[in-house]
């Protein structure tokens, strides 16, 4: 199926979906949360936010927790950067490098010299794709080849034009694929790809792409196809059919909760939904719901709340956002042992 970019973009600005609460957050987390799935980890979107917002650690390996808690800091330092518009260099990729490995990395001892991935160093050794896989570049070349790697991009992202949509996603994801295929550390590889990529997005304050964890395998097949055939067409294809794929489920996703919080005015001013002056609905049926079982239940957490109304985390908090707004409950105490006050 063919997809039209700047219509699925044009209708998603329109609709506001970016203006929700939280959407710079939880969108974040969301590419993290896969990011690092792509990698192995089994922590999900939930307990990332949990674990990123309340300290609460989550009942997996603790390296996997840690993998997530840097690439956070790694996305946090990366978007400043892609905010003041800095020009990449090998040693602020190298910084970049160091965040993203800071509690996984290790350390390396070999006949070039000793270097550490969780330093960001660049590798001083020659690794290839699994057994039998493809060679990546001699580490000799690395430094030279990331050094016009970035001459390469600074010149690019000066002469794209802002409204080159296209051109704007098409240059994250040759981006992407040259950092992939240049592999320049001995781990943590494939997220820093991803997070220079979503940082050329964000400079340029289109929608940062997500490379979903259910996509994994068609991925990393693509990647490597194109690297086999050292040409990256088939790649860059392959990243803005699924960018415009999650769109549209945002769309879609977005579009099934208005209707159906619309759609369900009556029952909510009969479930304890507050009326303003003129009969209108002052909250939404959700957000009857979330006050009535606070009400009921005042030390509940977000994420029993969350499994109980069968909805995500940032759909709560929006709701509880809208409660506090109001005047209507307040949180006494911290996550833990702290609860909710109706006022």
């Amino acid at each position: 199926m063919k997809y039209h970019l700047s219509s699925i973009i044009e209708e998603y600005e329109r609709l506001g979906i970016r203006q929700q609460l939280d959407y710079d957050k939880f969108y974040l987390y969301s590419i993290i949360t896969h990011s690092t799935a792509i990698e192995g980890s089994t922590v999900t979107e939930i307990e990332n936010r949990l674990l990123f917002d309340e300290g609460i650690s989550a009942n997996k390996p603790m390296p996997e927790q840690l993998m997530n808690l840097d690439l956070k800091a790694a996305y946090e330092r990366g978007f400043a950067m892609a905010k003041k518009h800095t020009a990449y260099s090998v040693a602020m990729l190298c910084r970049l490098a160091a965040l993203v490995m800071k509690n996984t990395g290790s350390d390396y001892k070999t006949i070039a010299g000793d270097f550490s991935s969780a330093k960001g160093d660049l590798r001083k050794v020659n690794v290839s794709a699994g057994r039998g896989g493809k060679s990546y570049l001699s580490w000799q070349k690395i430094r030279d080849r990331l050094e016009e790697f970035c001459r390469w991009l600074n010149s690019e992202r000066k002469s794209i034009g802002k409204k080159d949509l296209q051109g704007i996603y098409e240059l994250s994801f040759e981006a992407h694929y040259r950092i992939a295929t240049i592999h320049p550390w001995a781990d943590g590889n494939g997220r820093m790809s991803r997070l220079v990529m979503n940082m050329i997005q964000r400079e340029a304050d289109v929608v940062p792409s997500v490379v979903k964890k259910n996509k994994r395998a068609d991925y990393i097949k693509t990647i490597s196809r194109s690297q086999e055939k050292e040409e990256s067409s088939g790649f860059l294809s392959f990243m803005l059919r699924h960018h415009c794929e999650n769109l549209l489920q945002e769309i879609k996703e977005y579009k099934t909760s208005v209707n159906n919080e619309g759609g369900q005015k009556q029952r909510v001013v009969r479930k304890g939904g507050q009326k303003q002056k003129g009969g209108q609905k002052r909250w939404s049926e959700t957000t009857a719901r979330v006050y009535e079982i606070i009400s009921e239940k005042p030390a509940i957490t977000r994420k029993e709340l969350s499994t109980e109304l069968g909805v995500n985390p940032s759909a709560v908090q929006k709701h509880i956002a809208r409660l506090k707004e109001e005047g209507a409950i307040e949180r006494v105490g911290g996550a833990r042992g702290g609860y909710w006050k109706i006022l």
